[in-house]
């Protein structure tokens, strides 16, 4: 049952379904298998502790989103990529951690989580998004393409240079200074699934997802023809839930379960990965495509991340959460998502 989708999908591309069914099609079976990968993350996770948990949450989580963005590169759909990009920082941001505060602060009124990984958080988000996006944007204006280009490559080598250097500081170097202060969940979990059948799962299901995202991306163009939507809020708003789907459910059942270092590690840790790995990583894939593309959002999309980075940081600096700093950020979202649609 869990590849139920797949071959209906296949059945589908073969027979030439109308794009609005296999758009339909396409998106439930990457959330089914996003659910999947998430359950499959959490087992590991069990198994490894929460850091590396959240950790391996997230990788496997943008997985799906890198696939799909590859894809749409392919396809030419750089505006689609860009703004995919742009969704998924604003959904873990906004929506993602918004709905993990929320959620999670109805049910025990204040949760805690590690400060020193707020703070950590808090630096690399004023770098990825403020710092390393801002440039490109600004010194584009007086640059061509090719020049803009260059940039990009240049500032994408150094972000994917220091988000490992970063894994490094916190996962080995300074890993004390990380580890959460509570346990959490006090009772020792099972995990659901053995760690090779866990590793099996996500094999196979990543592997079904890079198949599912090629037919999802051919239905773009008749989908935003046939509803009016545009390329930036397919991306930013359709293609970034669907992308990130394992993310959000696991990050709401953490928060549920009073495992706010997981759940934070998921949201924000995702969103790092997005800006300083898997953003420059598409830019150096995009110099195999027929066209490349510059590390240049546009100034709507600059902005909205820049507030939702900023809203986020003076938010988690305290180490605490409750439901209505999570109604803060899902208001947020909401409020961009309607200036998208409108845009």
């Amino acid at each position: 049952m869990i590849f139920a989708g797949v071959p209906l999908v296949i059945i589908g591309a073969l027979m030439h379904w109308s794009a609005i069914l296999m758009f339909i099609l396409c998106c439930l079976t990457i959330i089914a298998l996003a659910g999947v990968i998430g359950r499959a993350t959490e087992s590991l996770a069990i198994v490894s502790g929460p850091r590396i948990g959240g950790l391996l949450n997230a990788t496997f989580g943008n997985a799906v989103e890198l696939i799909i963005s590859i894809f749409t590169l392919k396809a030419g759909m750089i505006g689609i990529v860009l703004a995919s990009l742009t969704g998924s920082v604003l959904g873990n941001l906004l929506l993602v951690l918004g709905l993990s505060f929320f959620m999670g602060g109805i049910k025990y009124k204040r949760q805690n989580f590690n400060i020193h990984d707020a703070k950590y958080n808090s630096g690399l988000l004023i770098f990825a998004i403020i710092v390393a996006f801002v440039i490109p944007e600004i010194f584009s204006m007086t640059m061509d393409r090719p020049t803009t280009i260059n940039l990009s490559i240049g500032i994408s080598i150094i972000l994917i240079a220091l988000y490992l250097a970063g894994l490094l500081f916190k996962l080995v170097t300074h890993r004390g200074v990380f580890d959460s202060e509570k346990t959490d969940g006090g009772e020792k979990e099972t995990p659901e699934w053995t760690k090779r059948k866990a590793i099996i799962i996500l094999i196979l299901s990543t592997v079904a997802v890079a198949f599912v995202s090629e037919q999802l991306v051919h239905t773009f163009e008749t989908i935003g023809e046939r509803f009016g939507w545009s390329q930036l809020f397919i991306g930013i708003i359709i293609v970034a839930i669907v992308g990130n789907a394992a993310e959000h459910a696991s990050a709401i059942t953490m928060a549920l379960k009073d495992k706010m270092d997981v759940s934070v590690e998921i949201a924000v840790g995702s969103t790092l990965q997005v800006a300083m790995f898997v953003t420059p990583v598409l830019v150096l894939i995009s110099l195999f495509m027929p066209e490349p593309m510059a590390l240049v959002f546009t100034i709507p999309e600059l902005v909205a991340m820049i507030a939702a980075s900023l809203l986020v940081i003076n938010l988690c600096n305290d180490g605490e959460s409750n439901w209505f700093e999570g109604l803060l950020l899902f208001a947020a979202y909401i409020i961009m998502g309607i200036g998208f649609f409108f845009l």
